[in-house]
């Protein structure tokens, strides 16, 4: 019985991951211009917020991740156009640098836990994100890098081909890397580097005494979000053509932490679900801008209340309503008459004890 349940969830899955691949497939084929754009930018941040929420596995939550987003941008962008390597290079390179960086700010970081770490990793990324405004050259300074080169692909005998134009090439390649991008984290996180950061999360003092060194699987969840964080800045990078110090500001990691939350870090799926609701209702409500903040705050508030597991625990939530509701509609059993046709007698308080 219990593997013919195993199996019917498999189904489940797999067909759950086979339409969400068909409904990626076809999209651009039904949506205008600007809507594609949208959806390049959203699988972009599907990337940022699944590998944030990689990070907080191990029960810390850091406000540098955009920074690290935004290091394997500039990394990707410099290699790519003041160095002269091919984007394709730079683009995995920038995400080496990301996991580098978060490597060495790993070392004072992992002294501190809980809030004084939230405050260390927000004063780490200012300073990065000072060091590119400060710094003309390599980083631009205040107004960044523009003209940021696109890949290309050059087939013999044919004419090079840019992935930035038409925008659906780059949608195509941002769906595949984002693709790629979650399997690999999903993976890590069912493996046994996985079940060891959930355990620390749970229990780290309990890790700790039975041989685990938690400071090391830490500082391994930090780097290898960093790493992915920084493959979605490359992706950034070469799409938009042009990044600055204030894209990757704390105004960015805040939407991140919203995404999360309100999605819910309980599965793998959760902050995706988050990620994809509230960009639709920012989108949703862009004519309004003064009102979003206002917005996303209500959506918040309302979700720790009533849904604490995030939008991943609302089917649950609806069925347990759907069951108590069924319940109260379900007339009391009647009760069971004496034997002898006499009235049904309950027992006395000290038999019933």
């Amino acid at each position: 019985m219990k593997r013919s349940d195993g199996k019917k969830a498999a189904a489940r899955r797999w067909l759950g991951l086979a339409a969400a691949a068909a409904l990626v497939a076809l999209l651009p084929f039904v949506v205008n211009a600007y809507q594609l754009i949208f959806l390049t930018l959203l699988l972009i941040n599907v990337i940022l917020v699944v590998s944030y929420r990689f990070v907080t596995i191990t029960g810390e939550w850091s406000l540098i991740h955009v920074v690290m987003m935004g290091v394997g941008a500039y990394a990707s962008a410099i290699l790519s156009k003041q160095v002269g390597l091919s984007v394709w290079l730079a683009m995995p390179l920038g995400g080496v640098a990301a996991a580098l960086i978060a490597y060495v700010l790993s070392v004072p970081l992992f002294r501190m836990k809980g809030f004084y770490f939230l405050i260390g990793s927000f004063a780490a990324g200012e300073a990065i994100r000072l060091t590119w405004n400060r710094f003309r050259e390599p980083f631009g300074g205040p107004k960044g890098i523009k003209l940021i080169p696109a890949p290309e692909i050059t087939i013999p005998g044919f004419d090079t081909i840019s992935l930035a134009f038409p925008p659906i090439h780059y949608y195509y390649l941002t769906a595949l890397v984002m693709a790629l991008c979650l399997w690999i984290m999903y993976r890590l996180e069912k493996s046994r580097i996985g079940l060891t950061l959930n355990a620390i999360h749970w229990k780290d003092v309990l890790a700790e005494s039975v041989g685990v060194d938690t400071r090391r699987y830490r500082t391994l969840a930090f780097a290898t979000g960093s790493f992915f964080a920084g493959i979605a800045g490359a992706l950034l990078a070469h799409y938009v053509g042009t990044i600055n110090p204030d894209r990757f500001g704390l105004a960015i990691m805040l939407y991140v932490l919203v995404w999360t939350i309100v999605g819910g870090t309980g599965t793998f799926a959760g902050p995706i679900i988050g990620v994809v609701v509230l960009s639709i209702v920012d989108e949703a409500f862009r004519a309004f801008d003064q009102l979003r903040p206002a917005i996303y705050g209500a959506i918040l508030i309302l979700t720790v209340r009533f849904l604490p597991n995030g939008l991943e625990g609302l089917p649950a939530k609806l069925r347990e309503l759907h069951d108590a509701l069924a319940a109260r509609r379900r007339p009391a059993p009647a009760a069971r008459p004496a034997e002898g046709g006499g009235p049904a007698v309950l027992p006395a308080a000290d038999d019933r004890r």
